[in-house]
């Protein structure tokens, strides 16, 4: 438990991709690879727009944007071959994001909770927790592939506060993507970004309530903010 000017923090609630992994690349290339399979030719740098959707909202709205043959390639087909290629490349190359492991280290000396809430889906979050070796550090996963709606609704940080049996106000969430803080902020919850660089200058990051280059930088004075 952290008191912090006059704000009761019980919980810590991650974010999963671009924050404790560094799977956003790993995203793009997918998307890169598999999008193009189906005659999309996108780009990394349109991969990068949908940061913080989830993958059926992505293959949706590519599908609005640039059609393909429905029949030859399924939408579901097109997500599947995403997530197992993104399943592959994080199992190769995932690395931890600078930081991650001196930030948990930071909040369970508070006597924090952690949780993750991520866009992606359950089979996603556990390969990257196993990849970096902090699956037995979170109390709790829960993915917004288990909510009607995807980030920015707040729906599944309302749903992980709930399954910690916390109300929102008692949670902090890291973020990196404007979608996750919005999802954060409607469901009540303060939140700590550490905001993708393509997305630094993004005016909604001014609903954090603490904006950081890394998760190493949080530290006494930092939090003593929140």
């Amino acid at each position: 438990m952290s008191i912090e000017r006059g704000r009761l923090l019980r919980a810590a609630i991650f974010d999963l991709d671009g924050l404790l992994i560094d799977s956003e690349p790993l995203w793009q290339q997918a998307e890169v690879e598999c999008f193009g399979a189906v005659g999309v030719p996108l780009t990394r740098e349109q991969a990068r727009e949908t940061l913080g959707l989830r993958s059926d909202e992505v293959v949706c709205l590519r599908f609005d944007q640039y059609g393909w043959d429905e029949e030859a390639y399924p939408l579901e087909e097109v997500e599947e071959r995403i997530i197992q290629r993104v399943l592959e490349l994080i199992e190769s190359d995932g690395k931890p994001m600078v930081g991650v492991y001196e930030v948990l280290e930071f909040v369970e000396a508070r006597g924090l909770r952690l949780a993750v809430a991520s866009s992606s889906r359950v089979i996603v979050i556990e390969a990257a927790l196993q990849a970096l070796g902090v699956a037995d550090r979170f109390e709790l996963i829960h993915s917004a592939e288990l909510e009607l709606l995807g980030k920015p609704h707040p729906g599944v940080y309302l749903t992980t506060a709930r399954k910690l049996d916390l109300p929102p106000a008692e949670c902090v969430a890291f973020e990196d993507s404007p979608a996750g803080l919005e999802s954060a902020k409607e469901a009540g919850m303060a939140c700590i970004a550490i905001p993708d660089p393509n997305v630094v200058d993004n005016p909604d990051l001014r609903r954090a309530d603490l904006v950081l280059s890394s998760l190493a930088d949080l530290d006494e004075a930092n939090w003593s903010r929140i």
